[in-house]
């Protein structure tokens, strides 16, 4: 009998969360926002709603001559680090950009904006001449050996730049993105901040596209908590489409069109999307370029452009040849630690294209058919709505919102009582020993916070020295604040593909501007698949009997059939069981082996791997042509 209730009991446990009603997104998308409140830097302003908080790093560039107060600390660390906030600030306006008219429907529109330009601000703060930026402040070992609120910091405050002899292309182009993005944000309601938005942005593609090099090279201190794994080229092309996106401006269409096979953009067919890799993103854009009827001469390249974004999506949704793994609840997982970062901004590409195609008439071409733009949408709330508690364990992962959620957060400000009730000065090991060790919930409510979420199976430990699960970042809430107002607001019969206009937030319009006339529906030839340039070929070549296993020897030639060379060739291989020579483990797959760094026209490499089991699945998953 017991043995019966407890297996009731556990059937009843693992169906109850996906038998919840529907959820706020309203009410999640406030708190999405609010979370950066608490991340923020510098002196805080009169309207502060985060009350626990008090102005920090006030001194912050001093040492080097320059004002660099202000900004957001990335994580639950105290370290400005310049790469992911770009990012964050990139997604936050790509939000607004698409979504702002739902949140000027939930009166969020103008949190949102502030919440941007207090991220801008900073950056243009970081950016005092064309070819010079401020990429960290703080540096991760000094903090990390303390557990000390902002606003008791004793921690080095040095600051690290890219120059013109220090280069930094990946950190300028993330940076020159949020500034184009930021400036569509602002176009309507501040037309000169926006224009100044646009003049850094420039300024900094020119600077990453002359004086190329990875920036984590010039800032080393960054090496250990934000490196550039992906190098530079993707954010070139990023870059380069939101300047576009900004400016209309053919040169940028240009580059991201003729530079798509050399720097990777036609190449890479990623399955996954954040702070270091932005290929996905964009890909995305330059298919709504396409969408929209403005490829020009150029739309075979952006036609290659869209195949990669929508093996993007077809691999989030199990559609692909190569699917996203998922958790037994149904999340899409990458890493253990912080995986929810890649949920969400998957969730933002899913949607924004799904509108994409829906404005279109046009619908997902996968591997296994076809994905209508309902489908993306669909699998794009599934995932918000497991982070918000419709999972295994009935937690929501953002702090402060349902009934359940992470009370042990690893967050310095949030875990150690508020300076405004204790003043008492907290020291670095004193931080540690009496905060940090704590096992009770904050004292103070990092209300929105994101939190790395669960591992493979779903479990989830509530701890404060569990890192990889319990620390929030800006770049998690970023892209969700898109998808949470898409959600919360419906789409409306709004054409995605229009240009953008992003309303005035909490501001009567008194002599509003005409509509822009409507716009001759574009019905571009659809994107054919395009054959690979590279030819995969295995075979069995031997096989023999040990100890009652048959063992087989497999040989697999890569040939380049295109008439350009081959670089940076990335190799993805699944059900291998046992030792393969001939290629090099890397993070991305398996790459060109040690002695070999390229593959001319119409030239072959070759690689063998031993097991006891049918042919692995290979496949290229990235390359460059030159």
């Amino acid at each position: 009998m017991a043995g019966g209730v407890a297996l009731l009991l556990h059937v009843m446990i693992v169906l109850l969360p996906f038998a919840v009603a529907g959820h706020d997104y309203g009410k999640a998308l406030s708190k999405g926002i609010l979370f950066f409140e608490a991340q923020r830097s510098g002196y805080l302003p009169s309207n502060q709603r985060v009350t626990w908080r008090a102005n920090s790093g006030l001194h912050d560039g001093k040492a080097n001559g320059v004002d660099l107060v202000g900004g957001y600390y990335d994580a639950g660390d105290n370290v400005k680090f310049g790469l992911p906030m770009a990012f964050t600030i990139t997604m936050m306006s790509w939000s607004i950009v698409e979504y702002g008219k739902q949140m000027a429907g939930s009166g969020e529109l103008g949190h949102a904006m502030d919440a941007v330009k207090w991220g801008t601000d900073y950056l243009m703060k970081a950016h005092p001449e064309p070819n010079v930026l401020y990429g960290e402040v703080g540096d991760g070992n000094t903090d990390h050996a303390c557990w000390q609120r902002p606003e008791d910091m004793t921690t080095s405050r040095q600051a690290y730049r890219i120059d013109v002899n220090h280069p930094g292309s990946d950190l300028a182009g993330e940076t020159a993105a949020a500034m184009a993005a930021a400036s569509m944000a602002f176009r309507s309601s501040n037309p000169s901040y926006s224009n100044q938005l646009l003049t850094h942005a420039k300024q900094l593609f020119e600077f990453a596209d002359k004086y190329r090099g990875k920036y984590d090279s010039s800032i080393t201190v960054a090496q250990k908590y934000y490196q550039s794994f992906s190098g530079y080229d993707d954010e070139l092309l990023w870059a380069a489409a939101w300047l576009y996106q900004a400016t209309n401006d053919r040169y940028y269409l240009d580059y991201l069109a003729n530079n798509g096979d050399a720097l990777g953009g036609t190449g890479w067919g990623m399955t996954e999307f954040g702070w270091d890799v932005k290929y996905a993103g964009a890909q995305v854009l330059a298919s709504k370029f396409l969408l929209q009827g403005k490829a020009a001469q150029h739309s075979s390249v952006l036609e290659r452009y869209q195949q990669k974004a929508e093996l993007f999506m077809c691999s989030c949704i199990g559609k692909s040849s190569r699917n996203v793994q998922r958790t037994p609840g149904g999340l899409l997982y990458h890493q253990r630690w912080n995986n929810v970062q890649f949920v969400t901004s998957a969730s933002f590409l899913l949607t924004v294209y799904s509108d994409y195609l829906s404005s279109a008439g046009k619908t997902a071409q996968c591997s296994s058919g076809t994905a209508a733009p309902s489908e993306l949408l669909a699998f794009a709330k599934s995932q918000v709505d497991y982070i918000l508690g419709d999972n295994p364990r009935a937690t929501s992962y953002m702090v402060g919102y349902g009934s359940t959620y992470p009370q042990q957060v690893h967050h310095r400000a949030s875990s150690i009582v508020s300076i405004k009730v204790n003043p008492a000065f907290v020291s670095c090991t004193g931080g540690y020993a009496t905060w940090f060790s704590r096992k009770a919930s904050d004292p103070n409510l990092l209300d929105g916070a994101i939190v790395g979420g669960p591992d493979a199976y779903d479990d989830f430990a509530d701890q404060r020295d569990n890192y990889e699960q319990t620390e929030p970042a800006t770049y998690n809430n970023a892209p969700m604040l898109g998808v949470l107002a898409r959600l919360n607001g419906g789409n409306g019969g709004l054409n995605q593909l229009l240009p953008v206009a992003v309303p005035t937030p909490n501001v009567p319009v008194k002599n509003e501007k005409p509509k822009p006339s409507p716009q001759p529906k574009q019905s571009p030839a659809p994107a054919t698949k395009a054959s690979s340039p590279l030819t995969i070929e295995q075979k069995e070549t031997t096989s023999w009997n040990t100890k009652g296993r048959t063992y087989y020897r497999y040989s697999v030639v890569v040939t380049n059939k295109s008439s350009k060379t081959v670089k940076d060739l990335y190799i993805s291989i699944s059900k291998l069981y046992g030792p393969l020579w001939g290629l090099n483990k890397s993070r991305f797959g398996y790459g060109f082996p040690t002695w070999l760094n390229s593959l001319s026209a119409g030239k072959s490499l070759e690689f063998v791997y031993i097991h006891s089991a049918s042919p692995a699945d290979i496949w290229v998953s990235g390359y460059k042509l030159v």
